[in-house]
């Protein structure tokens, strides 16, 4: 095999991790989330948590796993970087966050642009994140409004397939609704 096509293919299995990551974090799929991360990893969350991506994980799992907690992480710009040792690269990714939230005034939406940067290393032959920090860019919130296109979607959004949570999600052959 070419270092190049080497590089391809370490390229897309470092883009399948950072999906992974950001599929499980929405579907509320904890083990889904840890297995991103390599043993003994770091996680400096942009000044709201720093320290072990374990205890990382073990912080977020409630919110997360929430059964009416909505998130939906959608990833842009990826741009993956070799390292010098062809088992090191750095990933930076553009993440548009979108959560429904409870505030003290009722059901609110938030929406977060932020850049992720990770260290990654292969070992024992898998990618995993060895360090990740987040960088807040900007944010947006709103009052909670949930109308499916002004309802123009579906008048009576009962009918609609909806997310759910880890193990019922229709990705992991649930049936959520």
């Amino acid at each position: 095999m070419t270092d190049r096509l080497r590089e391809l293919l370490d390229k897309q299995d470092i883009y399948e991790v950072l999906a992974r990551y950001l599929r499980a974090v929405d579907r509320g799929d904890i083990a889904g989330v840890a297995a991103c991360y390599l043993p003994g990893a770091t996680e400096d969350h942009g000044g709201v948590f720093s320290g072990s991506a374990a205890d990382y994980v073990a912080s977020v799992a409630p919110v997360v796993t929430h059964p009416r907690g909505r998130t939906m992480h959608c990833m842009t710009n990826v741009l993956i970087e070799p390292g010098d040792d062809p088992d090191t690269a750095q990933a930076e990714s553009y993440v548009t966050t979108f959560t429904r939230v409870r505030t003290p005034d009722g059901p609110g939406h938030s929406f977060v642009g932020a850049r992720i940067i990770d260290r990654f290393e292969r070992r024992d032959g898998r990618w995993g994140i060895a360090h990740r920090t987040l960088v807040w860019e900007w944010s947006h919130d709103a009052p909670a409004a949930e109308t499916w296109i002004f309802g123009m979607l579906a008048p009576d959004p009962a009918v609609l397939v909806r997310g759910g949570k880890h193990p019922d999600d229709p990705v992991y052959g649930g049936a959520a609704k």
